[in-house]
């Protein structure tokens, strides 16, 4: 990955609806628990305006096919926490974006972006903030047609 691929950028604060999955699959749990939510508050998941954001939570363990997988969908004021469904105030952050399609390329383009920084000038936060993977069409149905941007938290 070059640097004509990644982007700094200073994601806003925003008020979030956070669904966490548990299991072998986690991220579809997750997936339901965010489309049920979304649907109760007439969000609508295909405008290209609305982006998720998701991260493991706990993360994968050698020999454990368990974890967990933390979606976060961006809501307004007045949008109250529907259990399990729990609402969460993210701060502003510096993050290295990099864009990429097909969910079979989440792993090397992980490996391509932590590449890029460790070859980068920037440093990792004092306060170290979430690695976060956007989806920005969560209704595709084509895992390999799905649009991700990964987010790589920077320091100054």
């Amino acid at each position: 990955m070059n640097c004509q691929d990644v982007r700094i950028i200073e994601l806003p604060a925003m008020r979030v609806a956070s669904a966490l999955g548990f299991g072998e699959e986690p991220e579809a749990q997750a997936w339901e628990i965010i489309r049920g939510f979304a649907a109760n508050h007439g969000i609508d998941l295909g405008d290209k305006a609305v982006i998720t954001y998701g991260f493991n939570n706990p993360v994968p363990t050698p020999g454990n096919d368990r974890y967990g997988y933390e979606i976060w969908l961006p809501v307004d004021a007045g949008v109250p926490a529907d259990a399990p469904v729990e609402i969460k105030d993210v701060p502003c952050a510096k993050y290295a974006v990099t864009r990429f399609t097909g969910l079979s390329n989440i792993g090397r383009a992980w490996k391509e972006l932590v590449a890029w920084f460790e070859d980068s000038p920037y440093t990792q936060p004092p306060n170290w903030h979430q690695c976060l993977e956007a989806l920005r069409n969560p209704l595709e149905a084509d895992p390999e047609k799905f649009l991700f941007e990964l987010y790589l938290p920077l320091g100054d």
